[in-house]
């Protein structure tokens, strides 16, 4: 899959952007986007990314699904380009094709580089983007942050978006690429006995999900970053950040119509909305939640539900920062902190768990 093709415009305003974000320091970019902080709920906003959200205001930048779907995803991968870090961890990427559920997908590995990459566990990850707009190039840098700040495998799956593949054709193809990287992890050299599930918001929804649905699916561990988890119960969270932080609600009711229309699922059936499924004995988690998303209250929620049902949770609130700031970090150091630290903790959790081999044995 190439890479989107940028304009001149768009190479233009990288570099503005990127100049003054690098050479600004935070008070000049604050006064630059508007003066005061963003304050909301006890929490300030990082100043680059208030920047940044200052300068797509006044560009008038559409919703994330503006328009038709595919509009949407070209707008998202431009987007995504414009802000791509200027460098990125040295990994080992190559595209491959992998068995869906319904046929080939395609899919990207990333290996760590050096010798420790023989044997690492293995995360297969499911971008973001409401189930309709995403791919493997909207995330192949938070892809390629993961696999060198954890020091594992990342598969990234492209699974089928809807609405052309409505509900449940991203749940079966989450299933399908686990089965697949743990029939295939000795090849990708990896560890297939430690095969790992996460993603960043409809990716961290399916990767709960998958997990909650198939009890027999060969996974030690979740990253869930800012999952959606309840379509139905309205949070304060969701007044509190609706205009001006990436995602809106308007946004999410559009996401949640092009998955569910025409399917005959109700919104709060738990494979919808995890939150209202049984979530005990599900794989250990690391749970992220962004303090400026509608979404944190119910990202919250869920990692509590998670430990009441006994499911052990790492719960790392990132309050700085707005929903989606995995595919920030070429643009604020505060969001590429975050990641790694997630990335960190992440390889902890996973490194505490016995392989499935040992488990067989025990």
């Amino acid at each position: 899959m190439p890479a989107p093709v940028l304009t001149l415009a768009d190479k233009l305003e990288r570099t503005m952007v990127r100049t003054l974000l690098g050479a600004l320091p935070e008070g000049m970019q604050r006064s630059l986007a508007g003066g005061t902080p963003v304050v909301i709920d006890g929490q300030t906003l990082d100043a680059s990314l208030q920047f940044v959200l200052a300068w797509r205001a006044r560009t008038k930048r559409p919703g994330l699904v503006a328009g038709a779907p595919n509009a949407a995803r070209a707008a998202l991968r431009r987007d995504t380009a414009v802000g791509r870090p200027a460098s990125l961890p040295a990994v080992v990427v190559r595209d491959l094709v992998i068995d869906g559920a319904a046929g080939p997908l395609a899919a990207r590995h990333y290996a760590p580089g050096g010798t420790g990459a023989r044997g690492a566990p293995i995360l297969v990850y499911l971008h973001g983007g409401g189930f309709v707009v995403g791919d493997l190039e909207t995330h192949d840098a938070p892809c390629r942050e993961l696999c060198a700040q954890a020091a594992m495998h990342v598969l990234s799956v492209d699974y089928r978006l809807a609405p052309e593949h409505p509900f449940p054709a991203a749940i079966d193809d989450t299933i399908a690429a686990v089965r697949w990287a743990a029939r295939h992890g000795a090849t990708l050299g990896g560890d297939p006995d430690r095969i790992c599930l996460g993603g960043d918001s409809a990716g961290a929804n399916l990767a709960v999900v998958a997990t909650m649905c198939e009890r027999d699916l060969p996974v030690v561990a979740q990253l869930l970053l800012y999952p959606p988890t309840d379509a139905v119960t309205v949070r304060p969270s969701h007044a509190l950040f609706d205009t001006g932080f990436f995602l809106s609600r308007d946004d999410r009711e559009a996401f949640t119509r092009h998955y569910l229309d025409g399917t005959g699922v109700s919104r709060d059936d738990p494979r919808v909305s995890p939150l209202y499924g049984d979530l005990t004995d599900l794989p250990p988690a690391v749970l992220v939640t962004a303090g400026f998303d509608i979404l944190r209250d119910e990202s919250d929620a869920l990692a509590a539900a998670l430990k009441a049902a006994g499911t052990p949770v790492l719960h790392l609130r990132e309050k700085a920062l707005p929903h989606g700031f995995a595919n920030m970090i070429g643009v604020s150091e505060t969001a590429r902190r975050a990641l790694g630290r997630a990335a960190r903790e992440w390889r902890r959790t996973v490194l505490a768990q016995p392989s499935r081999a040992r488990e067989t044995h025990t």
